[in-house]
């Protein structure tokens, strides 16, 4: 061991602290798209999820020393069964929660040839491919369509 604490010992922490005295919480989601579909996922319990409800890619905060892209593989695979390469990193956002913590969100897209079977994982009560040109409405999607315009921004910067 070189000094760095056990993991299973330290446990996960949802939040870390800024040199400011700040809360600072890391999230990693994947936008993982299928020929012409999208993957999206609904959580049985907002209260992860700042109290939001509706559709999300499927995401999570980061476990003490995980590296973003693990994070967005492991969050695919423990939430909808997805076992995929390495996530390419689109983007990171960063900005002020609803819980008035600063927030950096890991922003990765995976491409598959075809929509493999999904399983909805511990926390997750729906798992759904989506038409790209049939993304449910804004109001139907956390945090006010928040994932429709990360979608949104994945595949314009992919397409340049």
């Amino acid at each position: 061991m070189n000094g760095e604490p056990n993991r299973a010992e330290s446990g996960v922490t949802a939040e870390r602290t800024t040199t400011g005295g700040g809360r600072v919480k890391l999230i990693a989601d994947v936008c993982v798209v299928a020929g012409d579909k999208v993957l999206l996922v609904k959580y049985g319990d907002g209260a992860g999820h700042d109290g939001q409800s509706g559709w999300f890619l499927p995401d999570d905060l980061l476990n003490d020393f995980e590296a973003p892209d693990v994070a967005a593989t492991r969050c695919l695979a423990e939430q909808t069964g997805v076992k995929a390469a390495a996530p390419f990193l689109s983007h990171v956002e960063s900005f002020r929660g609803n819980d008035k913590s600063w927030h950096l969100a890991f922003h990765f897209v995976v491409q598959l040839p075809k929509a493999p079977k999904l399983t909805p994982g511990a926390g997750v009560v729906e798992t759904r491919w989506f038409d790209l040109t049939g993304l449910p409405a804004n109001r139907e999607v956390a945090h006010g369509g928040w994932a429709l315009a990360t979608i949104r921004e994945i595949l314009q910067r992919a397409t340049g």
